[in-house]
């Protein structure tokens, strides 16, 4: 029979040392011949990335041993590895240092340590060159310059490549054709690549523009075989796969749905290239994958499951990312002709007993249409006392143009085990579907982000869900703004844990690095004429209708959120004598890679939860220091407000 216990005070085989080592983080992968290579990071190893190959005979052999795999182009970095022919290249970290892998042989570098950062490699064996997407920081880091350059692998490159594409603010995602001709997304300040972008074609000395404009996102390129440019565009409302002839741009298939995700980092196409005549492409229908193959103008649907499904490659077979609801994520070789997956690697071998999956939510919100993931309080050993309903986290992810599939991840379910809820809000502004959800956060940040979230409570404790005293909202960087910002505007939030958010917008639009440095500008107001847009959604200025208990979490090492918002919000809380703790964790940059940082972030918000909402965690929890915490505080299972 299960023991009755309070929520949150249920025992789970979830601990935080299962979530770091037992968990590996899995990027992308690609065939090349009958090799299949793919990048994996793991949190005990601080978070390191390496690239990895399984031969055709079954041998796995890690190809980077001694290196970090990684580019911080933009910071956010991406496409810091390719291969093609058996020939890898990757940019190693901190370095960025770009080196070759020839077959047979070490890594060899072909440029030197400096100011410039590479990402988005992208490989023409055929002629011995690499192209990437270069950030030059010798005069500055936030006016740092971005080129697109090509490098010789057979040479060290003293000069750091020769310059294809410049003038632009920013470039990305370079493909190149069987015949050399060349593409890439560039775009300029204030857009973000996808708000508006232009696809640029190089075909010797000529470059023509063909797509992209003020409200198109025109992004990832790729060539077919037989020289036609494949891209996604979201011209039509959604980000839909299109052609280009050479002189005409055309959709390869009209579906209300989008079929990538934000580039927020560089990547290859995010679908697959069969033939000349067919590509396989991953729809996101209402919040989960579908994936298909286009042919003739249709989408044929293929019996590929998962919450999630990231493709790229080209060819008859190719590597897809699947996430599930109810087992971890997993790499697979997808073969197109039989419709068959084999798995190469899983994000974590381990086998939970029981597991909570992510049930839609759905509401009507002002603009229309608002989608969250409701993960309930699951453990088979456990029934709550009689009357009690859960407290929740509701999560407001980063981006803030970004989203929360459905995918399993140990982290939720270290929750949920324990008797924690998550709501898993996609506010308005959230990518997957369409650009008009996208474009509700225009001129709307810490709004409609903030009133979807409130709106994510309203509707689960109408239907029982949740408690509504011990409503926590949690997010990290972005996700973090809207939680500071929601404990500043609403009342139906009893708790705040924040990560790296962001507590002043004046200080982000002049403070941070150039990626983002005109985000807000579309998100917010533009910089400096609506300084009072600026300081009036600024979390930081509204302390005195802060009611909340508050736990801050910072890395030292941030370059995207400096560490001194954290710091500042922190004493401002502990002044106005609310309950507070802050940790700053050494090392760290914009988010949290190192095993041991992880373990303590979790623990830490499970203590300051279980002090605040009054219930005792399960084994052995570190006890965070609370300054200002008494008695007044909601421990209430029952009633709420």
């Amino acid at each position: 029979m299960p023991d009755i216990a309070p929520y949150g005070s249920w025992s789970s085989v979830v601990t935080t040392d299962l979530v770091t080592s037992s968990t590996v983080g899995l990027g992308g992968g690609c065939v090349d011949g009958d090799d299949i290579y793919w990048v994996e990071s793991h949190a005990s190893q601080g978070g390191r990335a390496s690239l990895w190959r399984l031969a055709a005979d079954g041998t796995r052999t890690e190809l980077t041993p001694d290196h970090y795999v990684r580019s911080t182009v933009h910071e956010y970095g991406g496409g810091a590895w390719a291969v093609s022919g058996g020939v890898a290249v990757f940019v190693a970290f901190p370095s960025q240092v770009v080196y070759v892998i020839e077959p047979g042989s070490t890594p060899r570098a072909i440029t030197t340590e400096g100011s410039f950062r590479y990402g988005g490699l992208t490989l023409d064996l055929g002629r011995r060159v690499l192209y990437a997407v270069r950030e030059d920081h010798s005069e500055s880091d936030i006016d740092c310059v971005n080129t697109l350059v090509r490098l010789e692998l057979d040479r060290d490159n003293p000069s750091g490549g020769t310059v294809i594409a410049s003038g632009a603010d920013f470039y990305s995602s370079p493909a190149v054709a069987a015949d050399g001709r060349l593409a890439w997304s560039e775009w300029d300040h204030p857009n973000m690549p996808w708000d508006a972008t232009r696809l640029v074609v190089l075909d010797g000395n000529t470059a023509v523009t063909v797509a992209g404009g003020t409200d198109e996102s025109a992004i990832y390129p790729a060539f077919t075989p037989d020289g036609r440019l494949l891209f996604c565009s979201d011209r039509t409302g959604f980000w839909n796969v299109h052609t280009y002839d050479g002189e005409w741009v055309t959709p390869l298939h009209h579906d209300a749905y989008d079929c990538c995700n934000p580039p927020w980092v560089f990547g290859g196409a995010p679908f697959s290239i069969i033939d000349d005549a067919h590509v396989a492409v991953s729809l996101w229908v209402d919040g989960l994958a579908s994936v298909g193959i286009v042919a003739d103008g249709r989408f044929e649907p293929r019996p590929i499951s998962g919450t999630s499904v990231e493709l790229g490659g080209s060819g008859p077979r190719s590597v897809a990312r699947i996430g599930h609801a109810d087992a971890p994520a997993e790499l697979a070789v997808v073969d197109w002709e039989t419709g068959t997956t084999t798995t190469i690697r899983r994000g974590s071998d381990v086998t939970l007993p029981y597991v909570s999956v992510g049930e839609q939510l759905t509401w009507d919100g002002p603009q229309g249409p608002v989608h969250a993931w409701w993960y309930p309080p699951t453990n088979p050993g456990y029934l709550a006392p009689e009357g009690e309903l859960p407290p929740v986290i509701v999560r407001s992810h980063g981006g803030p143009t970004s989203f929360s599939s459905a995918d399993l991840t140990l982290t939720d379910q270290f929750w949920t085990s324990r008797g924690v809820g998550i709501l898993d809000v996609n506010y308005g502004g959230s990518t997957a579907y369409g650009r008009a959800y996208r474009n509700r956060l225009y001129d709307t940040w810490g709004l409609v982000d903030v009133q979807d979230c409130v709106d994510a409570v309203r509707v689960a404790v109408a239907r029982g869900l949740v408690d509504p005293a011990r409503v926590a909202i949690m997010g990290g960087s972005a996700g973090g703004y809207t939680t500071l910002q929601a404990l500043v505007t609403s009342d139906v939030f009893t708790a705040g844990l924040s990560d790296y958010g962001i507590s002043d917008l004046t200080t982000l639009a002049t403070d941070t690095h150039k990626f983002e440095a005109r985000y807000t500008d579309r998100l917010v107001a533009p910089w400096p004429e609506g300084r009072a847009v600026y300081e009036e959604r600024s979390p930081i200025n509204h302390l005195d209708r802060l009611s909340a208990p508050m736990l801050l979490q910072q890395g030292s090492e941030d370059r995207v959120v400096p560490p001194s918002q954290a710091r500042e919000m922190a004493e401002a809380v502990r002044a106005k004598g609310l309950p507070v703790a802050y940790l700053e964790h050494p090392g760290e940059g914009h988010g949290f890679r190192k095993a041991e940082t992880i373990v303590a972030s979790l623990n830490a918000k499970l203590s300051f939860l279980g002090q605040v909402y009054g219930f005792e965690p399960a084994g052995d929890v570190p006890a965070l220091a609370v300054e200002n915490l008494s008695a007044d505080v909601p421990r209430s299972g029952g009633e709420g407000r």
